[in-house]
């Protein structure tokens, strides 16, 4: 038996719940609670500690799906749910102010996890705006000082969107890996 951890961050309405629960093949745990703060703006309801799903991957092996709070004042939770994990997806919508700014945020605020792990960007909301385009988000990244890392367009409605980046993770870890 064999389980596995990866780990969902992003700000705060980049898809990161919706995600887990479209990947899940079991009931997900959600700590949402209604918005205080600035969040508010955005949805009436933020990640407060936690989400967390399952996928199964048959012969009794699992992954198990974590998601942070999007806001930096949760940011103790982050390094609890990194540990032991294989990897991080990292969704950024794109139809927020400054996309870019999140990027740069969330790869540095989990620099230290992706030395030892993977991460793959996910680019949500694309279909409210178009841009930057993914072009746009892979010269970034290199002008960031990162090498090259996975940037997708991706629906965090969509299971089979999100089922590709996590599958674009785990070949990033073993590139052996056959669907």
């Amino acid at each position: 038996m064999a389980d596995y951890k990866i780990i969902f961050t992003g700000p705060v309405g980049a898809g990161k719940t919706t995600a887990i629960g479209a990947l899940s093949d079991r009931p997900t745990v959600v700590t949402d609670r209604l918005a205080s703060d600035m969040t508010t703006h955005r949805k009436d309801r933020t990640t407060v500690a936690l989400d967390w799903g399952i996928m199964d991957l048959g012969d009794k092996q699992h992954i198990h799906l974590y998601g942070t709070p999007g806001q930096e004042r949760f940011d103790f939770m982050w390094d609890i749910l990194t540990q032991g994990g294989l990897g991080l997806v990292l969704l950024v919508d794109n139809s927020r102010p400054a996309p870019f700014t999140d990027l740069r945020f969330f790869l540095d605020s989990f620099r230290e996890f992706i030395a030892t792990a993977r991460v793959v960007v996910g680019v949500t909301c694309m279909d409210k705006k178009a841009t930057p385009t993914i072009g746009d988000y892979d010269v970034e990244i290199t002008r960031m000082g990162w090498s090259k890392l996975p940037v997708l367009e991706v629906d965090a409605r969509n299971k089979k969107d999100m089922s590709l980046l996590v599958q674009t993770l785990l070949y990033s870890l073993d590139p052996t890996l056959a669907d």
